[in-house]
């Protein structure tokens, strides 16, 4: 269950990562965010992935700063400190990323290469898709042909 690659999780949500250049306003940002009913952005520049901009960001550097986001640059209030994964990590590896690095959306990296982005929701998702098959598997093995 928790040995389920990111490959695997990647496959189910799909690929899709929404993107802003580092240029970008904050309000921008934020109505793409809205738009896609995600809870970050990645922040790409010359191809490859500079930076993270999440709700998180929006609430702790534009709010509580008392920052207009008409006017704010991603660039300026984006999180810069990247983890990232790959395909081959596990869904247990990444969970515990996330709760170390205190982040909640990840890029999935394959040699410089960017190939999607998972979110703690995907990572529930899975985890809560694993169970279930889980327990219909042991409740088949208990049950078996042979019960009536």
């Amino acid at each position: 269950m928790m040995n389920t690659r990111i490959r695997d999780i990647l496959r189910r949500k799909g690929a899709d990562v929404y993107s802003v250049d580092p240029l970008a306003t904050v309000i921008d940002a934020v109505n793409m965010m809205n738009d896609h009913h995600v809870g970050s952005v990645l922040v790409c520049e010359g191809g490859g992935p500079i930076g993270v901009f999440s709700a998180r960001d929006v609430l702790v550097r534009v709010v509580a700063a008392q920052r207009d986001p008409k006017q704010t640059l991603v660039r300026d209030v984006m999180t810069t400190r990247l983890h990232t994964a790959t395909p081959d990590d596990t869904l247990l590896d990444v969970m515990r990323l996330m709760t170390e690095r205190r982040c909640r959306h990840v890029p999935v990296m394959e040699g410089g290469r960017l190939l999607g982005m998972v979110s703690i929701g995907d990572l529930t998702k899975a985890t809560q898709h694993n169970l279930h098959q889980e327990v219909r598997e042991l409740s088949s093995y208990i049950g078996g042909p042979y019960l009536s």
